[in-house]
């Protein structure tokens, strides 16, 4: 009996396209990787070099803790402004990177990370994101007033700047921190006065720059990783971009109740509407994952399997065929 082919041939086209994908993924070499750490940090510093490395041998990609200065202390006292345009300088000079790259961020690295995404004109392209504990949306407290594991020293500097006022041009240009606090009952004086936040969230009406939405939502994956047992960053679930509404303090509103989401002042919602957008919460405290943690959800994003995934996806909705 002969057989029909008209079933054959789309199997066997498919299998060919299949196993050819499947090859060239298995043959590409990972995109490489930056990691942008937190503050009271530096690259040399056991945990940062140790998270650096261990992505770096588990995925099998080409890993970079990339430095802001000397780092320990211009985590604190270089504004966030200024930790930007270094940062966008050195992906830029990186021939590394030449051909995109993923960026892995912690805690306040992340505000980095994100200039670096939306303000740095001629860089690499950035393909997958991942936010570890990241103040995304702002915090409404010094994250050292909550808690002391930043530092007594990065807490006092902080305590008395915020004595002095935070939104002050003197404070906003000696204390990085200050460049990411969003106190929820004085929005008037945050948007006229804090120097970054405002302008890396497009929060300004009338101001907002169409470029910065654009390069963010280019975004193949946006990963957003928050700590269940987080007493930093308040509220914690700012990792996800949920803050308080303007002028209470009194409840948390999901990122898709707010201004900037519905909006779409970033982009937020075109990536999430696109399924770009992935929220996990671990346990543990601020910015500390366990390895099985980053092995299941760092490492699929800066190895390449995230791509298998889909793959193996489009196969079951296919085979059908």
């Amino acid at each position: 009996m002969a057989t029909n082919p008209v079933t054959v041939l789309p199997n066997t086209v498919f299998t060919i396209i299949f196993i050819f994908t499947l090859t060239v993924i298995a043959t590409t070499k990972p995109l490489p990787f930056v990691v942008f750490h937190g503050i009271v940090d530096e690259c040399k510093s056991a945990k940062v070099t140790n998270f650096t490395d261990s992505l770096k041998e588990w995925s099998g990609a080409e890993g970079f803790c990339v430095e802001i200065g000397n780092g320990y202390m211009d985590t604190i006292f270089k504004p966030l402004t200024q930790q930007t345009a270094i940062a966008c300088e050195k992906v830029k000079s990186m021939s590394e990177l030449s051909n995109g790259y993923n960026i892995v961020a912690i805690s306040q690295g992340n505000m980095v990370a994100r200039g670096v995404i939306e303000f740095c004109d001629g860089a690499p392209p950035v393909k997958n994101y991942i936010s570890v504990g990241g103040p995304q949306a702002g915090v409404a407290a010094a994250p050292c007033l909550v808690n002391n594991t930043l530092g007594d020293f990065a807490c006092s500097v902080t305590n008395d700047a915020l004595k002095l006022g935070v939104y002050t041009e003197f404070v906003q240009n000696i204390s990085a921190p200050a460049g990411f606090i969003k106190i929820p009952t004085e929005i008037d004086w945050y948007l006229k006065g804090c120097k970054f936040l405002p302008k890396l969230n497009n929060e300004i009406n009338g101001s907002r720059n169409s470029t910065y939405r654009e390069r963010f939502t280019s975004l193949d994956n946006l990963v957003l990783i928050m700590h269940e047992q987080d007493s930093v960053l308040v509220p914690k679930e700012t990792s996800w971009f949920w803050y308080y509404p303007d002028g209470s303090k009194d409840t948390v509103l999901p990122a898709n109740q707010t201004s900037l989401y519905t909006e779409d002042w970033i982009g937020l919602k075109t990536l999430d509407d696109a399924g770009k957008v992935t929220y996990l919460s671990v346990p543990g405290e601020h910015a500390n994952m366990s390895f099985s943690d980053m092995q299941t959800y760092i490492v699929p994003y800066i190895n390449g399997s995230i791509s298998l995934s889909m793959v193996e996806s489009s196969f079951m909705s296919l085979s059908s065929i």
